[in-house]
């Protein structure tokens, strides 16, 4: 298949590309890089069946590709993090729903075979319901869950009226090789490796009973694959069939640790229910949480130049979730 990628840099995306590649598909992948990094793509970059080209979803006159022609659309371009999100929500309104937007005018315009919208299990909120299925109810909290949830609606609405076969993956808490390394405060995992190597304590928000359903990103970049490849569209969770605490993931990461205040806005579990996804696609995660902390820790070296937060700089950076979500 010919297949384009958005967020083809990113961290999820460059898996992706890979998996992709070895599948012997041709793949055009785009990122304005804000977020993404080349680097991501070392390997792929050297492959004959994949090209990159530096175009934003934002604009529309930057996805104009007369040379290529697709059969799937795999898009995964956003802005994550919720704070920035609270900070400046007319950028990811801007990337997550205008970006969806002309991404689905796009699908509309060239007639794919496939759509792929990565959605995000934030939509939920705090669920009133363990393991969450997809028929719990929107209450995102925070503009970026909002603003992947509005990207959903549209690329939902567009395979409604203008019959493009599309299919929305809400993720669970995806961790791995690659996850974001600069920027504001964010995903746990990229705190508590970047601490791990400066052997600093790991910051725990509350006591670490909370619990997150930590799912390994190439089980991730598999129910994408499998989606695309099947003939069932819809709406689906993704997540790894069971969750997790903080104090577990701490156990097998190995440190001491310090406790800072719990957030609000947050729920104490998310807990995918996945089995519409394995029914209907056939797909089920492979990669133990234990597997996968391991792979982690093996490519450690990544999370060298990532920011280094203790509770002062946390406090600070997350002044506004307080301020906003209380």
């Amino acid at each position: 298949m010919k297949i384009l990628v958005t967020g083809a840099a990113g961290f999820i995306g460059s898996h992706l590309v890979d998996r992709l590649l070895l599948d012997k598909h041709e793949v055009l992948g785009i990122d304005n890089l804000s977020v993404g990094n080349l680097k991501n793509l070392e390997s792929a970059l050297s492959n004959k069946s994949f090209k990159f080209i530096g175009a934003d979803v934002r604009f529309s006159d930057e996805l104009t590709f007369p040379d290529y022609e697709f059969d799937a659309i795999l898009h995964l371009a956003a802005l994550a993090d919720i704070v920035p999100s609270i900070e400046n929500p007319e950028s990811y309104f801007q990337t997550n729903v205008v970006g969806t937007f002309n991404v689905m005018q796009l699908a509309k315009k060239i007639g794919v075979k496939k759509v792929i919208y990565i959605a995000s299990s934030s939509c939920y909120g705090i669920p009133e319901k363990y393991p969450t299925d997809e028929s719990a109810s929107i209450q995102p909290k925070y503009p970026y869950a909002l603003t992947k949830y509005l990207g959903e609606c549209i690329a939902m609405h567009w395979a409604q009226v203008y019959r493009i076969p599309t299919t929305s993956l809400r993720f669970f808490n995806i961790y791995g090789p690659r996850a974001r390394t600069s920027g504001t405060y964010g995903a746990v995992f990229g705190v508590f490796l970047a601490q791990k190597l400066a052997n600093k304590p790991f910051t725990i928000v509350g006591d670490g009973t909370q619990t997150r359903d930590f799912t390994y990103v190439t089980d991730a970049v598999d129910a994408i694959v499998t989606a695309m490849m099947s003939s069932h569209v819809g709406l689906f969770n993704v997540g790894s069939g069971n969750t997790y605490s903080i104090n577990r993931l701490v156990e097998l990461l190995e440190g001491d640790t310090v406790n800072i205040p719990k957030r609000p806005g947050e729920p104490d579990s998310t807990f995918a229910d996945i089995r519409k996804v394995e029914a209907e696609l056939g797909w089920t995660p492979k990669v133990s949480f234990e597997e996968g902390v391991d792979r982690v820790l093996k490519a450690i070296d990544y999370w060298q130049d990532a920011p280094l937060w203790n509770p002062n700089s946390i406090e600070a950076a997350t002044k506004t979730w307080f301020e906003f979500l209380s």
